[in-house]
């Protein structure tokens, strides 16, 4: 293992804005479950269309955050700690998780994040994204209501639909169709919202069902642990910003879409357009579209520091016309100095603070060590 970085370097960020939990003793389901969006929504906008999204520029920027992926399972326990320590002290504000059954995924998310916050006194842990259809939200939340309990107050919610069929197969789990799926997360946002908030929550959804019951026990960070909720698609950035307090832009996901697609969906209009759905519905449902935070995974970082060019790739970007790369908002290349300007520049258009700049630390931990908290 290579030495552990200095401690001078760490940057504690404030804690994510939060909004208000569910009123009432009674939570209601989602306004038109069942159903279907309007023609059009979830929808990319048509080719060669343009559309001028809301420039939002008057919002505050928020200090930049980072996380990184955590280390493989694939080595020593002691090893694993040592690197999630050196996560830490590199300056990320959060180490994160993906939520998979098959393709050799090893590590549960809970018992990854509750081992993580164990072995660190400051580092923030989330799933991103748990998937929803793999745990009912009442058990969910008492699994994170604990750890956020025994951590301090240091964990993050994230929460998707899911995309990969071969996880659900695997299980024996329906498959559903994207709507269905995006209104059972709905619902279940519902239900694990209110469990987190003061009073017993009863809820009569398609989904779910919870009849007077109190969440418990009640978490350090109030109302509740920041959500994030993340994906592609229109309806997904929709309920994202009505409901959650972090949005995650990505490509739309799944196994038939074309990897070149997914890289012309992070165009710089079509990636303003997502930022804008997400703001557009928090503003409908009477929310400070403000008080979002948004958060961005690079496909390809390359970043030239002290004359070594590190990197990190995707199987997007590997595949990817370099031209169309180019431009995209996701896409970080350049010396450290270069890439910090970049970094500025995609908070003042897009107002993204938080960032995964892929999973070699040796090339994000310069920009971590000069954004971090700014």
């Amino acid at each position: 293992m290579p030495p552990r970085p200095p401690l001078e370097s760490r940057t504690t960020p404030p804690a994510p804005t939060r909004g208000e939990p569910p009123a009432g003793r009674s939570v209601q389901p989602p306004a038109g479950r069942g159903t279907e969006p309007p023609a059009g929504r979830g929808t990319e906008p048509s080719a060669g269309r343009s559309v001028q999204p809301p420039a939002y520029r008057s919002v505050p920027a928020r200090p930049f955050r980072f996380t990184a992926s955590m280390p493989a399972l694939d080595g020593p326990v002691a090893r694993w700690r040592d690197e999630i320590r050196r996560i830490e002290d590199l300056g990320f504000s959060s180490v994160s998780i993906s939520d998979h059954l098959t393709g050799g995924w090893a590590m549960d998310p809970l018992v990854a994040m509750t081992v993580a916050a164990e072995a660190t006194t400051r580092l923030r842990v989330s799933a991103m994204v748990f998937c929803n259809d793999f745990r009912h939200p009442v058990l969910l939340h008492k699994s994170l209501a604990n750890l956020d309990v025994f951590s301090g107050g240091r964990v993050e919610v994230g929460l998707g639909a899911g995309w990969l069929r071969d996880d659900h197969d695997a299980a024996g789990l329906p498959f559903d169709p994207p709507g269905v799926r995006v209104e059972r997360l709905s619902e279940s946002i519902e239900v694990l919202l209110g469990l987190f908030g003061d009073k017993p929550v009863s809820f009569a959804g398609r989904h779910y069902q919870v009849a007077g019951l109190d969440g418990l026990p009640k978490p350090v960070q109030r109302p509740h642990p920041p959500l994030l909720v993340g994906g592609g698609s229109r309806r997904i950035l929709e309920l994202a910003g009505r409901r959650a307090d972090i949005v995650g832009i990505n490509p739309r996901l799944a196994p038939d879409v074309d990897p070149l697609a997914a890289v012309d969906e992070m165009s710089p209009e079509r990636f303003a357009r997502k930022v804008a759905w997400a703001r557009e519905a928090a503003v409908a449902a009477g929310r400070d579209p403000g008080a979002l935070e948004f958060q961005l995974r690079m496909f390809d970082v390359r970043v030239v520091h002290r004359g070594v060019e590190h990197q990190a790739s995707s199987s997007h970007a590997r595949l990817a016309d370099p031209a169309a790369l180019a431009s995209s908002p996701s896409v970080l290349h350049g010396s450290v100095d270069e890439c910090v300007d970049r970094l500025l520049a995609i908070r003042e258009r897009y107002g993204v603070n938080y960032l995964h700049l892929g999973g070699n630390l040796d090339a994000a931990a310069p920009i971590v060590a000069r954004l971090a908290g700014r």
